[in-house]
């Protein structure tokens, strides 16, 4: 009977990926040169003010409060296809603002110590800007998949969203690689603040470990070390929201 649910839960997880992967977007996490961090936030919060001139859809930009090296992540929906978004009147579209897609050598790297763009399949875009909209407070994990674990490793997350499903908790953003950067999958998670992020420890061992079975891992002490034994590389960030306005 177990082996019969566990193959059930397989198929929602496989229905869930395809559900959600519908979108693409481009991610570019920045490094500001020493000494340039609000310089950089304001420029950037002019081209987020000024996106659809520059072709853009609504753009979100986070600032990390503790855990990985960079210290911003801009991300923002290219599209159901990337058409458009690869043509040469595209790219002279957003290089009329000052932070994207500049050329080499340009004006924006005086601001910058280190970036890397990547272009991701995730979610709903209605359903992303939503998200984005209301939380200020995301917890970001970027992996990079042992190899051979790809899809194994989608299938954890997904297991994992279950798991907080069944603890009345909003499912974390699930992103797959489509090119660039060394990241194989990006997840967030959102909340209001901190404090709504470390809610989760005044949850009962007993209602995890249940929730965690019913997802499909052996205990909820097993969730993190399952994890792992997929990972080669796992980036582990605390961030808030930047606002254009």
């Amino acid at each position: 009977m177990k082996k019969i649910i566990y193959s059930l839960l397989l198929v929602l997880f496989a229905f869930g990926a395809q559900a959600q992967d519908v979108a693409y977007y481009k991610v570019t996490t920045m490094r500001a040169a020493p000494g340039k961090l609000l310089d950089l936030i304001e420029i950037l919060k002019e081209d987020m003010k000024n996106h659809k001139v520059y072709g853009m859809q609504q753009p979100f930009l986070m600032r990390h409060s503790q855990g990985d090296q960079w210290d911003l992540l801009l991300i923002y929906p290219i599209g159901n296809t990337l058409g458009d978004y690869m043509t040469d009147a595209g790219l002279a579209q957003r290089r009329k603002s000052r932070t994207q897609d500049q050329a080499h050598g340009s004006e924006f790297f005086n601001f910058i110590s280190f970036q890397e763009e990547q272009i991701i399949k995730g979610p709903a875009i209605n359903e992303f800007n939503r998200r984005f909209t209301t939380f200020n407070y995301y917890h970001v994990e970027i992996f990079q998949a042992l190899a051979g674990k790809q899809t194994e490793l989608v299938e954890q997350r997904q297991m994992e969203n279950v798991y907080l499903k069944e603890l009345n908790r909003d499912e974390n953003f699930i992103f797959t690689k489509v090119l660039g950067g060394e990241a194989d999958q990006f997840t967030i998670g959102f909340y209001d603040d901190i404090k709504h992020y470390a809610a989760a420890g005044d949850i009962p061992f007993d209602v995890e470990d249940a929730a965690a079975k019913k997802a499909g891992f052996k205990s909820v002490n097993t969730i993190g070390s399952y994890l792992r034994s997929l990972l080669l590389e796992h980036h582990d960030t605390l961030a808030g929201a930047v606002r254009a306005n």
